[in-house]
C-alpha cells in the first residue's frame, strides 16, 4: 500500500491483510485446516465481498453517471468464484485454488486504477460517509460446508465463468 493511498484504500487493504492472516492461520498445518479459524476467515471474506458488491461498485456507478466501472464485471465473476469455493469442505486443491484467485483478485482491487483507488478518487465529500457504511457492514454467518455433486458442479461453473481452473483433483462427493 502506498503512503499516499486514500482512506478507502487504506481501510480495504487492511481488511485484505487481516483476511490473509486468518487464511494463513487456518491452513498453517500442512494437510489440516483449523475449522474455527477457517470459518472466521470465510465469514470475513464474505462480509468483505458484500462491502464491495453492495456499497463500492454501486457507488462508482452512481458517481460516473450510471457508467459501470470497467472492472466491475471481472470483480463480480471473481467474487462468484471465491464465494463458491467457500461452500465445500476445504481440501488441498481448494486451498491452493482459492489462494491463487485471491492473490490475483486483490491485485486488481488494490492496484493502480483498481476499485479502491477509483473509489478514493471519485468519492469526494462522501468518503467519510462511505467509511461509516463499510464499517457498519454486518457480520456474515456461514453455513456448514456442503460437499454434494450439485455444489461441486456450481463451483466448477463459477470458476469457468471467471476464467479459473481448480488446482489438483476434484474432491469425490
Amino acid at each position: 500500500m502506498k503512503d499516499s493511498s486514500g482512506p478507502l484504500t487504506h481501510f480495504l487493504v487492511e481488511d485484505h491483510r487481516r483476511l490473509e492472516k486468518l487464511f494463513q492461520r487456518a491452513v498453517a498445518c500442512l494437510g489440516q485446516v483449523d475449522q474455527g479459524v477457517y470459518d472466521h476467515f470465510r465469514a470475513g471474506l464474505l462480509r468483505h465481498i458484500g462491502m464491495e458488491e453492495k456499497i463500492l461498485i454501486p457507488a462508482v456507478q452512481r458517481w460516473t453517471g450510471g457508467e459501470p466501472l470497467p472492472l466491475a464485471a471481472k470483480l463480480r465473476l471473481d467474487h462468484g468464484a471465491i464465494a463458491a469455493l467457500l461452500m465445500p469442505t476445504p481440501t488441498a486443491g481448494l486451498i491452493v485454488t482459492l489462494r491463487k484467485i485471491l492473490d490475483l483478485h486483490n491485485l486488481i482491487e488494490e492496484g493502480p486504477e483498481g476499485l479502491y483507488e477509483t473509489c478514493d478518487t471519485l468519492a469526494g465529500d462522501e468518503i467519510e460517509q462511505l467509511l461509516i457504511r463499510l464499517r457498519a457492514t454486518p457480520n456474515v454467518s456461514v453455513l456448514p460446508h456442503a460437499d454434494t455433486p450439485a455444489v461441486h458442479s456450481a463451483v466448477r461453473r463459477a470458476l469457468d465463468r471467471a476464467g479459473y481452473k481448480y488446482v489438483g483433483d476434484w474432491p469425490s462427493s
